[in-house]
């Protein structure tokens, strides 16, 4: 009873050291022990939206996704792209299995948006038919409530929002309205948060995960902002910076400077 009562009052002493420590000193992220699934949106046979100057969604993706899984890497966190073929629900349950098969702390899901039909209209660009919408521009960020990892997922949307909204990238409010096709809960409008419940790749993932619409490539100028390697640095060290601060928070390692 003696030797408990010792052990215990250790415990206490070695507690009340940690809380007095500063934050840097109890908790690190281990970058390497923390890594990214970065999903790359939609497929060659399913390939997206299509910009205002007809290039496919898809491709936007593979760049983006291309960088920020560089800049990961870049800063020490593990990163692996997922790609993969087909359409519909089998490239969904093709996607969710290797999520799932990387074993991530997150997922980053990468996509590219458009708008509701009512919304496109005809130009011609270079000789050619296209269809555009300038009237919104900027980023949207979804989770799903029906995650075992949603509040995770949250605060992890939040503190890429505030990291893009810090780069000068603006969210778009547009899958808010309350028009067939959207009226998506905000969850955090500041940082252009919002649910999306029943997406497969955010609901079923074995960890915390967003999807992050980059932008509109159906806006003429956003088009050319998104196609052009210094938005998407902009991005992925958003991107980054994010990261770096969920595996911060959740630093379990003691280290003692």
């Amino acid at each position: 009873m003696h030797l408990l009562k010792q052990l215990a009052w250790l415990a206490c002493l070695f507690a009340l050291g940690v809380a007095l420590l500063p934050a840097t000193a109890r908790a690190e992220c281990i970058r390497g022990g923390f890594p990214i699934a970065v999903d790359i949106g939609h497929t060659p046979e399913d390939p997206g939206a299509t910009s205002a100057r007809g290039i496919p969604e898809f491709a936007f993706n593979i760049a983006l996704g291309r960088d920020v899984a560089a800049a990961l890497g870049e800063a020490g966190f593990p990163a692996r792209r997922i790609l993969v073929s087909g359409k519909g629900r089998e490239q969904l349950s093709r996607r969710v299995s290797a999520a799932r098969a990387l074993s991530p702390a997150l997922v980053v899901s990468i996509h590219h948006d458009s708008v509701q039909e009512r919304y496109l209209m005809d130009w011609q660009f270079a000789g050619r038919r296209g269809r555009y919408s300038d009237r919104f521009a900027g980023f949207s960020i979804f989770v799903s409530r029906a995650s075992p990892h949603f509040q995770e997922s949250l605060a992890f949307a939040t503190a890429l929002g505030r990291s893009l909204t810090s780069a000068g990238i603006a969210p778009s409010m547009h899958h808010a309205e309350n028009i067939p096709g959207e009226n998506r809960a905000i969850l955090d409008q500041q940082h252009g948060v919002f649910e999306f419940r029943n997406l497969r790749v955010l609901r079923d993932a074995a960890a915390p995960a967003i999807l992050l619409e980059a932008g509109l490539i159906v806006n003429r100028q956003e088009e050319i902002e998104l196609a052009s390697p210094a938005r998407r640095k902009l991005v992925a060290g958003a991107i980054v910076e994010a990261v770096t601060a969920i595996c911060a928070s959740r630093g379990r390692t003691l280290v003692l400077r």
